[in-house]
């Protein structure tokens, strides 16, 4: 008789449903056998590689044999010096989704409550549902985090809350004096996690850099990717930036050797090269008001957007667009996962890549 192997599993996993990425071009390709296809799912920077990146990785592949630096110390000082801070507060990650599940797996049991925002990044639930944590979903104000009912929310359960900055899906953002008042408010016992996956999209100072409150908000966790304006989001680098003594905790948890040899030689060129990082916001900036006079044109309302994507409305179930756009061979993102069945999220790509989508949208609705 065979086993029922879902019953042995932790009660929070066999809850759980499996991460659903953006469609690879790869698997289109196989399903419709069509090749001329363009990806805006998954918020990528369509640049590539810069070429400084390059030079870096291919340094690499002579030790390619040997493991890497298992403390990450030439990146972790190469981010000190930018953030002005120590390395001994930096927790490198494999990706920044790797920093966020050891920062729930640090602090949070199966008793404890962790609070959200309706319409944030799945993740954040995702990880305190393996751990068998309650899960508070705050309901969203204008399609964004609202931080008055989250403090609302908290309770003598309450162990962790997730507030993403930009938000995505759906790209709204928080400017520094409601943050700044909310973390006041917040007791310093509860872990606050700020994602900050966008923020080098935001140039006009309406974000706060929250790295710069760790000395006076000693509870405050901030995490950071290189998969979006840096382009490196194959090689999976992220990190989280604490105080001294919750980096210790966190790098007890992290696995040895979860960032490779190449993405740690990335990071570091990719932090260097300015002049790539400058040419991915113009390029975003230009291709957010190419999409977004799409969708003017064709009467299509869309959510105010920080990051490198945005959120349009259909005004009906957006799944049967999605699929006419695929067959077209461009790929965006179903969000109806996150109750919004109606919207579609629309990476930024580069400007004939978003042409296609501009092109394709016309001819589906």
């Amino acid at each position: 008789m065979s086993c029922d192997y879902i019953q042995l599993a932790n009660p929070g996993v066999q809850k759980l449903h499996p991460y659903q990425a953006g469609k690879p071009v790869s698997e289109l390709e196989r399903e419709l056998g069509i090749s001329d296809i363009v990806k805006l799912a998954s918020n990528e920077n369509p640049l590539g590689l810069s070429d400084k990146v390059k030079q870096a990785i291919e340094k690499e592949f002579k030790d390619a044999c040997r493991y890497p630096d298992a403390n990450g110390h030439y990146l972790k000082s190469a981010l000190a010096e930018k953030f002005s801070i120590e390395t001994s507060q930096i927790t490198l990650g494999n990706g920044s989704n790797d920093v966020l599940e050891m920062i729930a797996r640090c602090f949070v049991l199966p008793h404890h409550e962790v609070i959200f925002s309706q319409h944030a990044f799945c993740v954040y639930p995702l990880v305190s549902q393996a751990i068998g944590a309650i899960l508070v979903e705050v309901p969203a104000k204008e399609w964004g985090n609202d931080l008055d009912t989250m403090l609302k929310a908290i309770t003598d359960k309450t162990k962790m809350i997730f507030v993403a900055n930009p938000n995505n899906p759906t790209g709204t953002w928080l400017g520094e004096a409601p943050l700044k008042a909310f973390m006041q408010k917040v007791p310093k016992n509860i872990i606050v996690v700020m994602d900050e996956a966008y923020t080098e999209y935001v140039t006009d100072g309406s974000i706060p850099h929250t790295i710069d409150w760790l000395s006076e908000f000693e509870n405050l966790v901030v995490t950071k990717t290189y998969s979006k304006a840096y382009g490196l989001a194959s090689l999976r680098v992220g990190y989280a930036v604490s105080s001294e003594e919750i980096c210790g905790l966190l790098n007890r948890l992290r696995q040895p050797f979860n960032v490779n040899s190449f993405a740690l030689a990335a990071g570091i060129a990719a932090l260097e090269d300015h002049a790539y990082l400058e040419k991915a916001i113009v390029v975003n900036q230009n291709g957010m008001e190419q999409i977004k006079a799409s969708c003017k044109d064709l009467g299509l309302s869309f959510i105010p957007s920080a990051g490198n994507f945005l959120t349009v409305d259909y005004a009906q179930n957006a799944i049967p667009i999605y699929e006419k756009l695929l067959h077209k061979g461009v790929i965006v993102r179903s969000v109806a996962n996150y109750q919004m069945p109606n919207h579609l999220r629309i990476s930024i790509g580069l400007e004939f890549e978003n042409q296609r989508y501009v092109d394709a949208i016309a001819q589906v609705l």
